[in-house]
């Protein structure tokens, strides 16, 4: 069943209460390992304001989940078979940013995520977002531009990119057209 974002919300915010709450943490602790303040996590987990994708990247870093993973939990459903019209789909409200959760949802090593980023758009994700996954990024339509650390990767219709070690990551669209690519997690 896919759940529209609208609903999706609350849901994500009691998930991140949880999320904090079984690890027996504090607002102050989650602010502390995810570099979000505890006012906006406070504000994220009353439903009082939507989080961005670099914020809930932040969050899922810190809880040592996958963003797929965090979203899919809020979702609840688990299926082996992930049809296209009940995939989950989630728009980022500061930047357009679309992901199309893929993968079915559950305990699988492996997450397929499709993404759409608008022209103009840039999201930043912490190194801790990647620490403990294996990623690729495969280009579908248009230009990307991944900064990993201090390296710039120029993607194009086809590339394919493997992560290095976990580094602070930006993805940017520079072009005026929106861009398309499909990211593959392995949990290591």
């Amino acid at each position: 069943m896919s759940i529209k974002v609208n609903k999706l919300e609350p849901l994500l915010a009691d998930r991140i209460k949880l999320e904090r709450e079984a690890r027996g943490w504090s607002l102050a602790d989650l602010a502390a390992r995810s570099g979000v303040s505890k006012a906006m996590i406070s504000k994220v987990e009353r439903s009082e304001a939507s989080p961005t994708a670099a914020l809930l990247g932040h969050l899922s870093g810190a809880f040592g989940l996958t963003l797929s993973t965090l979203l899919a939990r809020a979702e609840g459903a688990t299926s082996r078979l992930a049809r296209a019209k009940a995939q989950a789909v989630w728009t980022d409200p500061a930047t357009g940013f679309r992901r199309t959760a893929v993968s079915p949802d559950g305990p699988g090593a492996i997450e397929l995520v499709r993404c759409e980023l608008p022209p103009g758009a840039s999201i930043a994700y912490p190194a801790s977002a990647f620490a403990f996954t294996h990623q690729q990024i495969w280009m579908l339509k248009g230009t990307l531009h991944f900064i990993e650390g201090a390296e710039i990767h120029e993607l194009r219709d086809g590339d394919c990119l493997q992560l290095g070690s976990p580094a602070n990551c930006r993805f940017e669209n520079r072009q005026r057209k929106t861009c398309e690519y499909l990211v593959a997690v392995a949990r290591r």
